[in-house]
């Protein structure tokens, strides 16, 4: 089932206070990125962040957002503050964006 135009919105309005934030259609889903690194995305409507020691110093549950694909952390805070807070520690953990050829 693709993910709402609406719960994107909702996703976003909680993301307002990350940098750069970027979304990108993917097969009915959105990947998220922010400053140009992925960093989760909405999949099923439910708000998922990759795994990584600051995702997992404040989100306790994981789930698979597709068959086949590495579980991620929910997000189940609404609070914007905590969500911007985790979205910008995580960051340093993440990979640079790799170079596209031209």
């Amino acid at each position: 089932m693709p993910s709402s135009a609406e719960y994107l919105e909702y996703v976003l309005d909680l993301l307002a206070d990350v940098p750069e934030v970027t979304t990108r259609k993917m097969i009915g889903e959105y990947l998220l990125y922010s400053s140009g690194k992925l960093f989760g995305g909405i999949y099923d409507d439910r708000f998922l962040v990759k795994d990584t020691p600051a995702s997992r110093a404040l989100l306790t549950l994981t789930e698979i957002p597709y068959e086949g694909a590495s579980a991620m952390m929910l997000v189940d805070m609404e609070n914007r503050d905590r969500v911007a807070d985790l979205v910008i520690s995580m960051l340093p953990e993440l990979p640079e964006p790799k170079k596209r050829r031209k």
